[in-house]
């Protein structure tokens, strides 16, 4: 079974974004990030990455921040493409000012702990792993290492309910966009 963790945008979407956008928001969408998208901060993006072994966490009934302690550190592999289901897209109008500031975010020491065990690709249904000017730092962290960060995910409680959380696809496919900090990308589950 497949399944499309690719937030659908539709071309009224991307006209309401743009026409109430703020000048950063009109900048973060003028490169590329918008919709499901990598934060590649201007780094290469591998094709070894497209498809990956998948590892899910479900932690959308906590009310804070994600630790390390949520989740069982053991279940991740080098390589992997680790999700994190925070269920904000599915209860937060995307990009609405909910949906921007009112998630959890992925502590610094999980965030160290991924890059340390060289995960490929961090993903997760909110706007990011971290809020505010730390988001760009955890981006620029993670590029610098190696690993990539998808948002805007959607569908990751279909995957928990099919209760597959480990040992499955993740495939992968970015738009072929060169000089972009952010690039749009297809992701679809194979369970």
């Amino acid at each position: 079974m497949r399944i499309d963790l690719t937030y659908p945008l539709t071309r009224e979407k991307i006209s309401e974004l743009s026409a109430t956008a703020d000048s950063r928001d009109k900048s973060l969408i003028s490169f590329g990030h918008m919709g499901t998208h990598f934060d590649t901060m201007g780094k290469n993006f591998s094709l070894d990455y497209c498809e990956c072994r998948g590892v899910i966490f479900d932690v959308s009934k906590l009310e804070r921040d994600v630790e390390l302690s949520d989740i069982d550190a053991a279940k991740i592999s080098a390589g992997d493409f680790v999700l994190f289901h925070t269920a904000t897209i599915d209860r937060c109008e995307y990009w609405s000012k909910d949906y921007s500031t009112n998630y959890p975010q992925l502590s610094w020491e999980l965030i160290e702990l991924l890059v340390a065990k060289k995960v490929h690709i961090i993903g997760i249904d909110a706007r990011g792993l971290r809020k505010g000017a730390e988001h760009p730092k955890a981006d620029e962290f993670c590029a610098g290492n190696g690993v990539f960060i998808v948002e805007n995910l959607a569908n990751l409680g279909k995957i928990i309910s099919a209760g597959v959380t480990e040992n499955f696809t993740v495939h992968t496919y970015p738009m072929n966009w060169l000089g972009f900090s952010g690039i749009p990308c297809r992701v679809v589950a194979e369970i």
